[in-house]
């Protein structure tokens, strides 16, 4: 097996521990160089990770001829041009997730891979996941019979004042740079939507801002209708008094509820009684995707979370929130046009 070595475009929080330790920690792995805007940041990174090189500009990481791939770990806004200069440089891509903030800049982006010849993946890493897996092993075995429905739930309090002026949430609202916080976290609970139950086929959606806390959508209701004749609903509410989050999997012989945000039991109800199973996450969450990315470059093996499956769930991402974000361009339009929206998501 080849040693693939990676290069790092952003070394900002999410590389910190979720994923930047897991490049050279993971088998036939190693990380060769940082990228941040802020070359003192960038070589901090590096000094604390053992990185031996860093700079402060992205060509220097794309154009490099010891970097087999890139992990672009910037916001949403640059994941775009990121990748088509990367796939242009023959780079193999992984991108943080969202894609991108547009639909369209999303199949752009698998385009430009496969014209280039070269893979992509999305750090949709929970598909990757302990957790994860067994719970679509218990759908595939049948523990619940026939899947029937499944029933999402997110809530959670608004924001302080001063939280908005926090970078770290900021960019999160602010849909030039990250698209808001439904956009920036629901894309894993879709994605796994996707992972355990396929292709969604029809969306019916109404998304909204309530609390006028910030600009973007703060709650959400859909329903969804997948390929395989499955049906879902889910609400989002970003200012709520409240403080949960699951997701129940309803078949004929039962039900397994999970979080997606959190590692709590995965617990499974059936007529023969209740069930949990506890399955922690690994200390970095992404390095399970990331090895499973060494080993297809490396023929042995498949990544399950590619462009492709990722565009799917732009898809539907895209398709519950045009309404809404239509009418935050054109305030003319009527509130029945802007926030219900019907869509039937393209599989890829």
């Amino acid at each position: 097996m080849r040693t693939i070595r990676w290069g790092m475009i952003g070394c900002g929080d999410v590389a910190e521990v979720k994923s930047g330790p897991a490049f050279y920690r993971a088998r036939d792995s190693t990380l060769v160089a940082v990228m941040r805007r802020d070359r003192a940041r960038a070589a901090d990174f590096a000094r604390r990770h053992g990185v031996p090189r860093f700079h402060d500009d992205a060509d220097a990481i794309i154009g490099a001829d010891d970097i087999d791939a890139v992990y672009i770990a910037t916001l949403t806004d640059s994941h775009h041009d990121y990748t088509l200069r990367c796939a242009a440089a023959g780079k193999a891509i992984y991108v943080e997730k969202p894609m991108a903030l547009e639909l369209s800049q999303c199949v752009e982006m698998v385009d430009a891979c496969r014209t280039s010849g070269v893979p992509l993946w999305v750090a949709y890493y929970r598909r990757a996941l302990p957790r994860f897996v067994a719970a679509r092993d218990l759908i595939a075995d049948g523990i619940i019979g026939d899947v029937r429905m499944v029933a999402l739930r997110q809530l959670q309090p608004g924001p302080a004042p001063g939280d908005l002026r926090d970078h770290a949430l900021a960019w999160r609202d602010d849909g030039a740079r990250g698209g808001g916080l439904f956009f920036d976290g629901v894309g894993h609970t879709l994605d796994i939507l996707d992972f355990l139950l396929g292709p969604v086929a029809d969306v019916h959606a109404f998304a909204d801002n309530q609390a006028r806390a910030y600009a973007m959508e703060d709650v959400v209701v859909a329903g969804f209708r997948f390929a395989s004749g499955v049906y879902g609903s889910g609400t989002w509410c970003y200012a709520s008094g409240v403080d949960e989050e699951y997701v129940d999997v309803i078949g004929s012989r039962g039900t397994i509820r999970f979080s997606v945000t959190r590692a709590v039991p995965i617990r499974i109800v059936t007529p023969t009684g209740t069930t949990e199973m506890p399955i922690a996450d690994p200390p970095h969450v992404q390095q399970p995707l990331i090895q499973s990315i060494v080993d297809e470059l490396n023929g042995d093996g498949h990544c399950p979370s590619s462009g492709d499956s990722a565009l799917r769930t732009a898809r539907v991402l895209d398709a519950i929130v045009r309404g809404f974000r239509g009418l935050r361009k054109d305030p003319k339009r009527s509130s029945s046009d802007g926030h219900r929206r019907r869509a039937r998501p393209r599989t890829s």
